[in-house]
């Protein structure tokens, strides 16, 4: 089944011929969901294989350690250089091209003889963050605004699955058969999505309506622009209050768990299974309200739940534990309906740099998200201060709520400049 494209046929009535890098069938959401989840399962799978790779090479653990910092570094540059790179060659190339460095990245970890060698390979692994961004893309340029917002919610499901479950695969993989068998396990995902992407991904942007520009001028038309920046910041500080919660919950209340753990990692998967629901609801119901309305929304979720859970540790001296876990539940309900509203949103800005759109807000939002943390650690500092860690949380969530409003202010007030 196929549909006319609207850029196609915008692009031969202006230039009186049909630009053949484009096609009238659409990717198939599944493909685009499992492409995104791809992106973001190596970046944690192996945390439990760390021990053993240390072990392997004789290296200081503080070193094979980089694995996962240096890959996180690796990933915010390769969201801003490949979300540009997607504006100007398009988007299948790059796709293409990250999954192909992946895959023999994923082969080379697999067989690294010493922990340099690994490091390159791991860093060189990052390449498959670049189908994060070219995934969102490709469901802005394919639907419409609030349909794209209900998409992307869809597809958050598979972000928050993937993270989810890739600890628990590595380690099964890693006691059943050793560190080596995740990466080639990676290596044979990526080989999957290889030929997926070459039988379902086709060019969604016109070649005439890329870009021609320099790429400094192209990220300054996108920082000049309060709505970008509004939805960045909103993302950023959004993630920030998550990035609060991982760091500072096991200080403040890993005490009361008897130092067990597993409970510990079952109360604080109660914020990711949050933002599950919270993207299944923006699948549902994002398509039938306009972006500031479900960031709003999102943000006041996530706002009234800490609050709520501020209250609770001020007044009761000796709470539950699920009396600090059960609020900061809604940091993920609430970051679930934000995410795919703020991320349409930044999409939206400019229709012919929607790829570096992507690629610069994914890299500031967690650049953010992780200076709002470390700003928030200096002041947790004493185990049990359940009331300081929420206050830092709601915070943060506070700021991202200003920034919804500011979003949907600027909507608003641009909408009334077009009628």
């Amino acid at each position: 089944m196929t549909s006319e494209n609207p850029l196609q046929t915008s692009c031969t009535r202006l230039t009186g011929k049909t630009d053949k890098t484009l096609t009238t069938a659409p990717p198939r959401l599944a493909t685009l969901i499992l492409l995104s989840a791809l992106a973001v399962l190596p970046v944690n799978m192996i945390l439990p294989s760390l021990p053993n790779i240390a072990a392997t090479f004789q290296a200081d653990f503080a070193l094979v350690n980089l694995s996962v910092a240096g890959y996180a570094t690796a990933t915010a540059l390769t969201a801003v250089i490949a979300g540009a790179m997607t504006d100007r060659y398009g988007r299948r190339p790059v796709v293409l091209m990250a999954v192909s460095i992946f895959i023999v990245a994923s082969v080379g970890c697999a067989l690294a003889t010493n922990i340099g060698v690994f490091l390159l390979f791991r860093t060189m692994q990052a390449s498959i963050a670049a189908c994060f961004s070219v995934a969102l893309v490709l469901i802005k340029e394919t639907s419409g605004e609030r349909e794209a917002a209900s998409k992307i919610g869809y597809a958050a499901v598979g972000w928050a699955v993937a993270p989810m479950l890739g600890p628990i695969f590595g380690g099964t993989l890693d006691e059943l058969f050793g560190w080596r068998a995740s990466f080639i396990v990676f290596a044979v995902l990526g080989a999957a999505m290889l030929a997926l992407a070459l039988c379902d991904l086709r060019e969604t942007a016109a070649h005439s309506q890329r870009p021609h520009g320099n790429y400094l001028a192209a990220y300054g038309q996108l920082l000049s622009s309060a709505r970008f920046w509004a939805y960045t910041l909103c993302m950023a500080w959004s993630m920030g209050t998550l990035y609060i919660f991982l760091g500072g919950a096991p200080l403040a209340v890993g005490h009361t768990l008897d130092g067990s753990s597993a409970k510990l990692g079952l109360y604080m998967g109660l914020v990711p299974a949050g933002f599950i629901l919270g993207s299944y609801l923006a699948g549902r119901f994002a398509s039938k309200h306009a972006l500031g309305a479900t960031l709003i929304v999102g943000r006041l979720i996530t706002c009234m739940g800490l609050l709520v859970g501020l209250i609770l540790s001020i007044l009761a001296t000796a709470a539950h534990v699920l009396a600090f876990f059960g609020p900061c539940m809604f940091i993920g309900i609430g970051n679930g309906l934000t995410m795919p509203a703020a991320n349409t949103g930044v999409l939206s800005v400019r229709a012919d740099l929607a790829g570096t759109a992507a690629g610069l807000a994914a890299a500031m939002t967690t650049a953010g998200g992780a200076l709002t943390a470390s700003i928030a650690g200096l002041f947790l500092v004493k185990a049990g201060a359940t009331h300081v860690l929420l206050g830092m949380m709601l915070i943060s969530a506070s700021l991202a709520l200003l920034a919804a409003i500011l979003a949907a202010f600027v909507d608003w007030r641009a909408s009334k400049m077009v009628s």
